[in-house]
């Protein structure tokens, strides 16, 4: 598939003058979201040297196109030369077709969306999930920068992971290594919410922002977002705080299986409910009982980077 004429005519003037030679010492990364598209220029020791965000053209993947274009186009002009880009997305590209698949942003799926930028930006363009990026930044200069296995989790509105091994990322025989947010939950639980997926009872189900939200309700609470049952919880109150004990207590067991089979250094929470300080101390001592060693060496970390980890972890694709 070739990328639609009017995106190769919003950027063919510009391609023109853009300067020749590609820095190596430049790095472009970009996190595709959702609802924001952000764009973050690094030097080669790492220094921020320029950071922009866009609203995200929902639903329209020739206006996601031009939008990207248009970002690399500022920073290159902004900083007079070119970069390498990374691209953080919402999804995997298949091994198989090279088109886009899982992706909840769902106008990218089935999208050769790697070929097309390369097409329009006349270089290669390196692509990873947006939780492999996380977990790329944070085990490169971030919180797990001393750590050799890193296994990267985003906590927000769903729940996604991301495996880092030596500062490389590991995509996996089928492009979804660390798709920890769709395994069912272990343990009993007296429900299995439906998950977007198709299946019932995933990890993403529980341990998201959502998650605890519908939990929290369907337990008689009301219906407050989990910063709030946090402060309330903080401010003395019974429900919330059996809320949150909950929630801990099944990212402990989720968690676990992680440890059990990967065995990381290091895990590094990113995503909203990541500002929960509480999880770093009870979290560990939760997870001790489903591990299947005599002592848990594996530390919980918060993430140093915050909501530009995932954009970072995209321009060090191409460390």
């Amino acid at each position: 598939m070739r990328p639609n004429p009017a995106c190769r005519a919003l950027v063919r003037a510009w391609l023109a003058r853009a300067p020749d030679q590609l820095q190596a010492s430049l790095r472009l990364g970009i996190d595709l979201g959702g609802t924001k598209i952000e764009i973050i220029a690094l030097a080669d020791d790492g220094r921020e040297l320029l950071r922009h965000r866009v609203p995200t053209p929902r639903g329209d993947y020739c206006g996601t196109l031009a939008a990207i274009v248009a970002l690399v186009q500022q920073a290159e002009t902004g900083l007079g030369q070119r970069g390498s880009v990374g691209i953080g997305i919402p999804g995997a590209e298949s091994l198989v077709t090279g088109l886009i698949k899982n992706a909840n942003s769902t106008w990218l799926i089935g999208r050769p969306l790697r070929h097309d930028l390369q097409t329009l930006l006349q270089r290669d363009v390196r692509l990873a999930n947006d939780a492999n990026c996380f977990a790329l930044s944070e085990s490169t200069d971030g919180a797990a920068a001393d750590a050799g296995v890193v296994f990267g989790v985003i906590l927000g509105t769903g729940a996604g992971g991301g495996i880092v091994a030596q500062r490389k990322v590991l995509v996996g025989a089928n492009a979804i290594a660390g798709e920890w947010g769709h395994n069912r939950l272990p343990g009993d639980e007296t429900q299995w919410p439906p998950c977007y997926c198709g299946r019932a009872g995933c990890v993403e189900t529980f341990v998201s922002g959502p998650g605890m939200r519908r939990d929290h309700v369907e337990s008689g609470g009301d219906d407050i977002d989990a910063a709030e049952i946090a402060a309330r919880a903080a401010a003395g109150d019974a429900a919330c705080e059996a809320t949150l004990r909950r929630y801990e207590g099944r990212l402990a067991r989720a968690l676990a299986v992680v440890i059990n089979i990967l065995d990381p250094d290091a895990i590094v929470l990113g995503g909203g409910l990541s500002n929960l300080e509480r999880l770093y101390a009870n979290v560990p001592k939760l997870w001790l009982a489903p591990v299947f060693s005599d002592g848990v060496c594996t530390r919980l970390l918060k993430n140093r980077h915050g909501d530009a980890s995932g954009v970072r972890g995209a321009a060090w694709l191409w460390e």
